[in-house]
């Protein structure tokens, strides 16, 4: 036997039905202490820095990238820096 119920209902008017406790005021408490802690972050934030410290990474990302495309292995002595066609 299969027995289905549809409940037309909101979500608030559902967990009172159910008894929950109403959670809002401590979801907005955390959201905002969230949202001063990254405020605070924020002021001393320097997206130089940021790029400084990723720009190794990248670099070898970029070689890798265009080993890929030019068809050189990353070990090879194969590369050269003569752009001229």
């Amino acid at each position: 036997m299969k027995v289905s119920v549809d409940v037309d209902a909101t979500p608030e008017e559902l967990r009172r039905f159910l008894g929950l406790p109403d959670l809002s005021p401590l979801n907005e408490e955390l959201v905002a202490t969230l949202r001063d802690r990254m405020q605070q972050e924020a002021e001393g934030y320097d997206p130089f820095s940021v790029l400084r410290a990723s720009a190794p990474a990248m670099e070898t990302f970029q070689r890798l990238f265009w080993n890929a495309w030019s068809g050189t292995t990353p070990g090879s002595s194969d590369h050269s820096d003569d752009n001229s066609s």
